[in-house]
């Protein structure tokens, strides 16, 4: 099956999102399809060459829709946002003329000047919602925001207010031109992010560089890298040292300067001299291809307010049209039965008009369109800050954290460890136990595994087996090898010389011989303390270490980072039961990074990842990644998801109360047609504007 994701333009209706989704999903051969309207993309997984293009056609005749190829850009964006503010222009002049005329001049001549102005205005600004509605009607569609405002303005021509009818289309559609800038703008602040990627890469080949496409990259190719380019992907520094900035990924204004040796994540900028460096992951592994593909797939998971809205506007629309026919019909009978005592209308002319009020107010544009864009512009600034968001629903899942659980290796300590001590058995000598362990390490992908990149053996390990949580088997020279902690060379009857130090201990074992034990050393993160320090600030209940280590070095770890609940000695397996323990007392978010930690991310409510350091497993099962592992950026994740959750429940109370308060004013007449547009479009601005104010959120305390 095949995953592809179609870039789109001019999509900006929430509803017409739904709609073109449920349009796609009737194609034959397309496995799974999804619109979203903020991202303006389409994901398709479908093994049919044929059938995509069946999508793409169908897509390319909806509205105005159109599917960009590759990377073309919407070319015709600004014009088509322009076309509108000329018709509404040219329509306000006339409707302007046409009011002036009409309450100005007098006889027959005027009147009939003013008509036509009005309806020359009329047809200029309600053209788009008139075409609109009468295509949906023939297609069986018809609750939407363009059947509203047409039956609207309708009604107010029948009603003979024709002014009233152009200030209707006039006022609707100066809203949706505001709102499709608004939507643009929160595209902007998260397609910027695009950037990121640089759109070539200098390859040193055959004695030269040439340049190519980052996608072309294969790890050990050697990169040059110029003052001023941006880092094409992740790799090593070849020269003495670099000056990076980093902003686009950490946030942080300050240089950061790397040494010889050490990791450059691609997205940074090189705010130095000229330096080589050697690619160590492929584009689409690295840190830019993480983000991009995170942000582009991050809409597909909708939070839990996101689906309320969707279920709300499918059956809203509907019983607010049914109610508005109440007070239309109902209202006026009812109103001849109390007042002359016989079944008839009595001031249908009002009721219906009070009717046509409570059905434009009745819109519910700002809803559906300032919830997902919260939780969108939440994603973006995340993803600004070096957190990769997987969907809105974890965003939303993280404001309600009660608990965090921390795994210590890799993710409080930095995971860089080393050799402390060396402890033989029988007649070994300490080159030939490092000879050994370092052979069978190579294989490994944890931390623990770098302790042993600088030293040299001449074994050669097959074979190699991790089991998770104990350590690594493997076959050297046709011997079998055990090489890991305490409770694997139980399980397999090998008796050892237990180490009582702080250090994390690994013993070797040769054919059942046991040869030995290594003490290796771990350093805790620069910015653990402290962030451990602000998510007590924050209010989460419980800090928790879930470690397979030794009590004694878990409890020195955990007393000097300032986490007092420490669960240590523990297997995959009683990480996992101590995770639903958690669970249980509230929303718990863990933090890991390594292949044995996936089993308790995919159980825990919010799992986060160390992008840099992590496993693919750990990452794949995570719901964040930190792309440069900054724990600080935990906190900040936290404040943004709250701030996130927030925004988007003042925007539902604020959107719903004022939607009531104004229609119950039209269903009792108090509110002129003009104004109700007015109300309703002036609510749902306020709450796209609102929405805004995650994209400016203050991340961290003065």
């Amino acid at each position: 099956m095949a995953k592809r994701i179609l870039h789109i333009e001019n999509l900006d209706c929430p509803v017409c999102a739904e709609a073109l989704q449920t349009d796609l999903q009737k194609i034959k051969g397309i496995d799974s399809v999804s619109v979203d309207y903020v991202t303006q993309t389409i994901t398709v997984e479908t093994q049919s060459d044929s059938a995509l293009q069946k999508l793409i056609d169908k897509t390319n005749k909806f509205e105005e829709v159109r599917v960009l190829d590759g990377g073309m850009s919407a070319t015709n964006g600004k014009k088509r946002r322009i076309k509108p503010w000329i018709f509404i222009a040219v329509a306000t002049v006339l409707f302007v003329a046409g009011t002036l005329i009409e309450h100005l001049a007098k006889g027959l001549v005027a009147e009939i000047i003013s008509y036509v102005l009005y309806g020359v205005a009329y047809v200029a600004v309600g053209y788009p919602v008139l075409f609109s509605t009468a295509k949906n009607l023939i297609k069986g569609k018809i609750f939407d925001e363009n059947f509203l405002m047409t039956i609207a303005s309708i009604g107010a021509i029948v009603l003979g207010e024709y002014g009233e009818s152009v200030l209707v289309m006039l006022l609707y559609q100066m809203g949706e031109s505001l709102q499709a800038m608004a939507v643009d703008s929160s595209r902007a602040s998260v397609t910027s992010l695009m950037a990121l990627k640089s759109e070539y890469a200098n390859q040193f080949e055959n004695g030269e560089y040439t340049q190519v496409k980052p996608e072309d990259l294969k790890v050990g190719d050697v990169l040059l890298v110029k003052a001023g380019e941006r880092v094409a992907a992740d790799g090593i520094l070849l020269a003495k040292g670099a000056t990076l900035d980093m902003k686009a990924l950490t946030g942080e204004t300050e240089l950061r300067e790397v040494k010889e040796g050490e990791e450059i994540l691609s997205g940074s900028i090189n705010a130095g001299g000229v330096y080589e460096m050697k690619v160590t992951r492929t584009y689409q592994e690295s840190a830019v291809g993480r983000i991009l593909d995170m942000v582009e797939n991050a809409a597909q998971g909708k939070a839990t307010p996101e689906k309320f809205i969707a279920k709300f506007a499918k059956f809203y629309t509907p019983i607010v049209c049914i109610l508005a026919i109440l007070v239309a019909v109902g209202a006026p009978l009812l109103n001849g039965l109390i007042v002359d005592g016989a079944w008839r209308f009595r001031e249908f002319g009002r009721w219906l008009q009070s009717a046509l009020t409570f059905l434009v107010i009745s819109c519910p544009c700002a809803l559906v369109i300032s919830v997902p864009l919260t939780y969108f512009s939440g994603i973006g600034v995340c993803a600004k800050k070096g957190i990769l968001v997987k969907g809105a629903t974890y965003l939303d899942v993280l404001a309600k954290a009660k608990s965090v659980a921390f795994d210590k290796t890799g993710t409080l300590t930095q995971g860089n460890f080393g050799v402390c001590a060396v402890h033989t058995a029988g007649n070994k000598t300490e080159t030939e136990l490092l000879a050994l362990v370092a052979a069978v390490e190579r294989s490994s992908s944890h931390p623990i595994a770098h302790a042993f990149d600088g030293i040299s053996t001449h074994l050669t390990a097959e074979n190699v087996t991790e089991h998770a949580g104990l350590g690594l088997q493997a076959f050297v020279g046709g011997k079998e090898v055990w090489i890991g902690n305490e409770n694997l060379m139980a399980r397999h009857a090998v008796s050892v010389h237990k180490q009582s130090g702080a250090y994390t201990t690994i013993y070797a074992a040769c054919d059942g011989e046991y040869w030995g034990a290594i003490e290796l050393g771990d350093k805790l993160r620069a910015q653990a303390k402290e962030m451990i320090g602000t998510l007590k600030a924050l209010g989460l209940q419980r800090v928790v270490m879930l470690t397979g280590d030794k009590r004694e070095k878990a409890e020195k770890m955990a007393n000097e980072v300032g986490v007092y609940e420490v669960n240590a000695e523990l297997l995959p397996d009683d990480k996992l039961k101590k995770a639903e323990e958690l669970k249980k007392e509230g929303v718990l978010i863990y933090v890991g990074d390594g292949i044995n930690d996936a089993p308790v991310m995919m159980t825990a409510d919010c799992a986060v990842s160390m992008g840099k350091l992590g496993s693919a497993a750990a990452v794949e099962a995570s719901d964040l990644v930190l792309i440069s592992d900054d724990l600080s950026a935990i906190p900040t994740a936290l404040r943004i998801a709250r701030k996130t959750r927030a925004v988007v429940l003042q925007n539902i109370v604020f959107s719903i109360a004022m939607k009531v308060a104004f229609m119950a004013l039209g269903a009792l007449g108090i509110l002129p047609l003009w104004l109700a547009v007015f109300a309703d479009v002036g609510v749902m601005l306020l709450a796209v504007a609102n929405s805004f104010r995650v994209r400016f959120i203050k991340t961290k305390k003065k």
